[in-house]
């Protein structure tokens, strides 16, 4: 009677471990890609990882490229993107032209997402590789010159309008300032966030141009001597992938854990928008403290 008592105990045991094990589902593996950068990247990457593990919801690894096009170290340089449900894109070449990707990375990241990989475009990378084609169109806009891609604003009908290519300035932003993001369109990164919120110390880029093909705007602030409407954050369909791309997410030299970063609103951003590029859905609940259209919240500094 006593073994037959602990046989069911034991049975009891490894169904509850089996139950428990079910209801946590595993994490998503995150690959940031870093290494040059016009802005602070090893910081970016740095504060990128401890937001998005606190969490519990991702493994996040890093990898980072040769910053110099003489490298021979380019050579044994080749992530294992297919490796990883989201890469999140933090090298930007803009202020130096000739440090590039090889060819046979940039074709390798085009499989990953075309096959249903997820890219983030993290803030300056979408100033970078204005000479790779595919990467225009998976990034949808830009920092590119006038003749690189048309530029998009939104209506305060809350419709889009298109500026054709040649028409309007290259991509440009005047001085950070504590911007009111608007959501355009309800979508799962931006589910229960309230119509308008705050978020502090923004670069809001105008003219960002390019293909933008298969391109949903988000949300948009409005630059308050134009009183124009220009998009913050955009998803773009590309293949079978998903791309999400943003002007939030500044860090420049000499900064640590800036206020952009503490925004309560930008790190669920950051998370829900890294979930959906994995899943298609997003599970991270807002928090009670998400920032209002009049009041900025930031995390405490320990």
């Amino acid at each position: 009677m006593k073994t037959t008592k602990n046989a069911i105990i034991t049975c009891l045991v490894f169904i509850n471990m089996v139950a428990f094990s079910q209801s946590k589902p595993d994490k998503i593996d995150v690959l940031i890609i870093d290494g040059f950068s016009n802005h602070d990247w090893k910081q970016t990457t740095l504060v990128v990882t401890s937001i998005l593990e606190k969490t519990g919801l991702f493994n996040v690894s890093v990898s980072t490229a040769p910053s110099q096009p003489e490298d021979t170290t380019w050579d044994t340089w080749n992530p294992a993107f297919e490796n990883y449900a989201v890469v999140i894109q933090n090298t930007n070449n803009i202020d130096m032209k000739n440090t590039k990707w090889p060819k046979r990375v940039e074709e390798r990241l085009e499989s990953y997402v075309t096959s249903g990989g997820g890219l983030y475009v993290l803030h300056s990378a979408n100033n970078a590789f204005p000479h790779w084609e595919a990467y225009n169109e998976m990034i949808g806009l830009g920092w590119r010159s006038p003749a690189e891609g048309v530029a998009l604003q939104v209506t305060d009908n809350g419709e889009i309008k298109e500026i054709p290519i040649g028409e309007g300035k290259g991509t440009y932003h005047g001085p950070r300032n504590d911007e009111v993001i608007h959501i355009l369109t309800n979508h799962p990164i931006n589910y229960g966030f309230p119509k308008a919120w705050q978020t502090p110390d923004m670069e809001l880029y105008k003219y960002a141009r390019g293909p933008a093909k298969n391109l949903t705007v988000l949300s948009y602030a409005t630059e308050t001597k134009t009183t124009i409407n220009w998009p913050v954050e955009w998803v773009v369909a590309y293949g079978k992938g998903r791309v999400y791309n943003s002007s939030m997410g500044h860090l420049w030299r000499g900064e640590t854990y800036p206020v952009s970063y503490r925004c309560i609103g930008f790190q669920t951003t950051l998370i829900r928008a890294t979930e959906w590029l994995a899943t298609g859905k997003t599970t991270y609940k807002v928090p009670e403290d998400f920032p209002t259209e009049n009041e900025i919240k930031l995390v405490a500094v320990d």
